[in-house]
């Protein structure tokens, strides 16, 4: 008689943050079955060996980046993700993305980059009094104009070149950004459910990619590990 095997304590942190669930089967795509575990409900499950695995392999990946001094840019623009992804991304002080992905981020950096260096120079007009020779209404467009600035580049304002690797929350919702990233070569860190393709990323982490506890014990797993270079490193 074969011996059921026991979880680590490892998946059982995992299961107790919801790692475990994923979409139904309807939604699951053919790829990601090698971490869909059978089921007689119409829930899918993710086997957490396999996303055990898989973190380690993503983290020590991530070690070897923050080892090297090279930029990490977060994107997690669902509600599950935003606040645990612009945390992290202060913390240690990445670019991030929670709003919208503007399309050529990427691809178009030049431009991009262009974009970022106007609204700081709006900002330091403003701040030297430089407005002041303007209309009210002037002042009121630039401001508007400054406003929308913010809200697009947020989390991206320090940007001044490419990031050296991107991290996503659910490669589905941000295909474009994932997209980009192929297209220069950028590699690929991604939390992504059975409905996902796991092919497309290079360092995919097979976990429930909308619930924030399970967002949440990822990034955590992400700044534990960064956290141990930094001190091996100061």
């Amino acid at each position: 008689m074969t011996e059921e095997k026991q979880p680590s304590i490892q998946e059982v942190e995992m299961e107790k943050a919801g790692l475990h669930y994923g979409h139904k089967k309807t939604r699951n795509h053919p790829k990601a079955a090698y971490f869909t575990l059978k089921s007689s409900t119409e829930l899918s499950f993710i086997n957490l060996d396999e996303t055990a695995k898989a973190l380690e392999a993503a983290l020590n990946f991530i070690k070897e980046i923050i080892e090297k001094g090279d930029t990490i840019l977060f994107v997690g623009t669902i509600p599950g993700a935003k606040n645990g992804i612009e945390e992290l991304a202060k913390k240690y002080d990445f670019p991030y993305v929670t709003n919208r992905w503007l399309g050529g981020t990427l691809t178009n950096f030049k431009t991009f980059n262009e974009r970022i260096k106007y609204l700081k120079e709006l900002e330091e007009k403003k701040k030297s009094g430089e407005w002041q020779k303007y209309t009210k209404h002037e002042r009121r467009e630039l401001e508007e104009e400054m406003a929308k600035l913010e809200e697009q580049f947020v989390g991206l304002k320090d940007t001044s070149k490419l990031p050296d690797v991107l991290f996503i929350v659910d490669p589905k919702i941000h295909d474009t950004a994932a997209k980009e990233a192929r297209i220069i070569k950028i590699p690929i860190v991604a939390i992504l459910d059975t409905d996902d393709d796991p092919t497309s990323i290079n360092y995919p982490i097979p976990a429930n990619d909308s619930a924030k506890s399970s967002i949440d014990y990822i990034l955590d797993q992400v700044d534990q590990a960064i956290k141990q270079v930094k001190k091996i490193k100061n």
